[in-house]
């Protein structure tokens, strides 16, 4: 089969390698779309992810697909790309993604993928009539989100800033929405804010993000604020457009080795919550997949366009240009 395989930095071949073997109670799907991420381009750019891919390797993620062997055979499906053991203690503990032996599973960019059982039991859900390939593969991507949107608590009535309009930001704006928050949006580009709009949004700020919120909020700041961007000046911007009793997600993750400071003073009298989000859960998967069949969620609203397998390497040198795209669907 054909394969996207990623050797090293900004080295990515198309060629033809060995079909996955499966081993008991596993599936193998043939692709209909593959999404690109912000993770695989940041993959793509440094080479390698610490946590997931060791090059030479098959890479992508974000994935729906026709199973073709193994159990669920003739279904259309989308499959998240990890599933958690659910016996270590994290498990135990109601925190599945941060499990101690969390399997994860790449080679999105492929004709053919194997599904581990593990991930097929856990993680994978039969997609219904009049929902799209691109639109089932956006589950996974949108299930951080749903997370991410739990852990800061955010409710009817909230002012939420988020900040950083790429997909995870957008999304953000819709969930935030669908929970009854007034949202403002903070980018860097026209395009984005006008973008962000016409998916929810109340407000937007370019440029001066701090003043620009606490001007929108008479001073007061925001319930919470997302950082959905990944760098050290919006970690300290998020925290300082908050209101005093307000919550912080630091959803973005800057390079291994980032450090930040925050003023101790502000955080203590202020009463601010400080949280991170990592990854998914099955229950964060399975109530993206439902707002998705639901159309809150749609490709129209995030897929700019469509490319074979074949010129991936074009679309991560475009991705990486940050020149406003969202995400293409790579249809094997």
């Amino acid at each position: 089969m054909m394969a996207a395989v990623l050797y090293g930095k900004e080295h990515v071949e198309v060629e033809l390698v060995a079909m996955p073997e499966l081993g008991p109670g596993d599936a193998l799907v043939r692709v209909r779309a593959a999404l690109t991420c912000g993770t695989d381009v940041k993959t793509f750019r440094r080479g390698y992810h610490a946590m997931m891919l060791k090059p030479p390797i098959v890479f992508g993620h974000e994935l729906a697909g026709d199973v073709v062997a193994g159990p669920l055979t003739g279904k259309r499906v989308v499959a998240a790309n990890s599933a958690p053991c659910g016996l270590c203690s994290q498990c135990r503990r109601g925190r599945p993604n941060l499990c101690e032996d969390l399997l994860f599973n790449n080679g999105a960019y492929a004709e053919y993928i194997r599904i581990p059982a593990r991930i097929l039991e856990k993680n994978t859900h039969v997609i219904p009539d009049g929902i799209s390939y691109s639109d089932a593969a956006l589950t996974e991507p949108l299930a951080c989100v749903v997370k991410g949107l739990d852990d800061s608590g955010v409710s009817a009535g909230d002012t939420v800033a988020v900040i950083g309009l790429g997909p995870i930001g957008m999304m953000f704006v819709i969930l935030c929405k669908l929970r009854g928050a007034r949202v403002i949006a903070v980018g860097r580009r026209e395009a984005q804010i006008a973008r962000a709009k016409q998916l929810g949004a109340d407000e937007g700020v370019i440029g001066e993000a701090v003043q620009g919120v606490l001007a929108l909020t008479a001073g007061e700041g925001v319930d919470v604020a997302i950082e959905a961007v990944g760098k050290p000046e919006t970690w300290q911007a998020a925290v300082a457009m908050l209101r005093r009793g307000g919550t912080v997600n630091f959803f973005g993750g800057p390079p291994k080795g980032t450090t930040v400071a925050i003023d101790t003073n502000l955080l203590h009298y202020s009463e601010l919550t400080c949280k991170a989000s990592f990854h998914h859960t099955p229950d964060a998967i399975r109530r993206a997949f439902e707002i998705i069949c639901a159309g809150h969620v749609t490709a129209h609203d995030f897929v700019n366009g469509e490319e074979p397998l074949a010129n991936l390497p074009g679309v991560m040198q475009h991705l990486m240009l940050q020149n406003g795209a969202l995400k293409m669907a790579i249809l094997p």
